[in-house]
């Protein structure tokens, strides 16, 4: 989920924290759950001072160790600690479980996006997405900002509302996940140009009611079709033939390029020749936006295939160009 929604559960969860006689009674006690909540919807995003390393660094490993199963308890003994320092008369296993709670719940929340995470190492480092719930989802965010305002304003009591955000956003996440279920059965049956082997995704938005669809084409060299399923209606508005060259297969030991490809298996590659050399644009059909694709690894090299610069990173055409803009022509 995105920087405001992990919060709003951080606040969220200090709220729900109210229902344990020993927090709601103790001041001191419900302040360093607040805290400790806040920080652990955080923690696991920590890892975004990997871009002080390069796009590079941060796109192989964000979400990845971060989000890992030793990771909840490192977060839960470093936060949980870090708080209790500062309320040194709180129980610290009052802190720790709530920042357990709020940690995991981050995670959790993650696994439902289409980014994914690698939640489950150590035993498996696969990227896990679900592609269930928007990165920002309003009906979630919405909720949280109006059941913390009612407890903040006095309007209703904790014990009242929270209870009842939570059971309604269980009802909710279970709603959704039914609807992409229902809408990834009815995927290949409502595509005209649907043909055995095809494979079909369908990634959330926004809107509750559209979902983006991309189709990986079986039975041709590497190619995607990339969509959307709106009110029952599939429509294509887009259809990516990976190249297939040996400047493509040069550019994936480089840095950049792998670390597009270490997590996403939605990875289309073009060739473009120019003067100097040779322009390799891996983009993740995944992420369309106005007919231009923002997620891209690209990399220049001269005709023997060796490397001039590279990119890789969310990005318009527009500032792509300018930024590898060294003069070639």
């Amino acid at each position: 989920m995105d920087t405001g929604t992990h919060f709003a559960f951080g606040f969220g969860l200090a709220g729900l924290s109210q229902l344990d006689p020993a927090v709601a009674g103790d001041p001191w006690t419900s302040a360093a759950v607040l805290v400790g909540a806040v920080a652990g919807s955080q923690a696991p995003d920590f890892d975004m001072l990997l871009r002080l390393k390069g796009n590079a660094a941060y796109v192989r490993n964000h979400r990845g160790l971060s989000h890992s199963i030793p990771a909840w308890f490192i977060w839960t003994a470093l936060i949980g600690g870090a708080v209790w320092l500062f309320f040194p008369g709180v129980s610290f296993t009052t802190i720790a479980l709530w920042v357990f709670a709020a940690v995991l719940i981050h995670v959790l929340t993650d696994l439902f996006n289409s980014y994914g995470t690698q939640a489950f190492r150590p035993f498996t480092k696969r990227w896990i997405a679900w592609n269930i719930i928007h990165i920002f989802d309003p009906v979630i965010f919405g909720s949280h900002v109006v059941a913390v305002l009612l407890w903040l304003s006095g309007m209703a009591a904790p014990s009242a509302v929270f209870p009842l955000l939570y059971g309604f956003i269980a009802v909710y996440y279970a709603a959704r996940t039914i609807q992409h279920a229902a809408v990834q059965r009815r995927l290949p049956k409502r595509d005209p140009q649907h043909e055995p082997g095809d494979r079909y995704t369908a990634i959330p938005t926004v809107s509750l009611t559209v979902w983006n669809v991309v189709k990986r084409m079986q039975g041709r060299s590497e190619s995607f079709a990339v969509g959307e399923w709106k009110a029952g209606r599939l429509t294509w508005n887009d259809v990516l033939t990976c190249d297939s060259h040996p400047a493509v297969a040069a550019s994936r030991n480089h840095p950049d390029v792998a670390a597009l490809l270490s997590f996403s298996s939605y990875a289309c590659a073009s060739v473009d020749e120019r003067g100097w050399g040779y322009e390799v644009r891996w983009v993740d059909v995944r992420y369309q936006y106005r007919k231009q694709y923002p997620f891209v690894a690209v990399l220049r090299m001269d005709r023997s295939l060796r490397p001039l610069e590279s990119y890789i990173g969310w990005i318009s055409e527009e500032k792509l160009e300018r930024r590898l803009d060294t003069g070639m022509s």
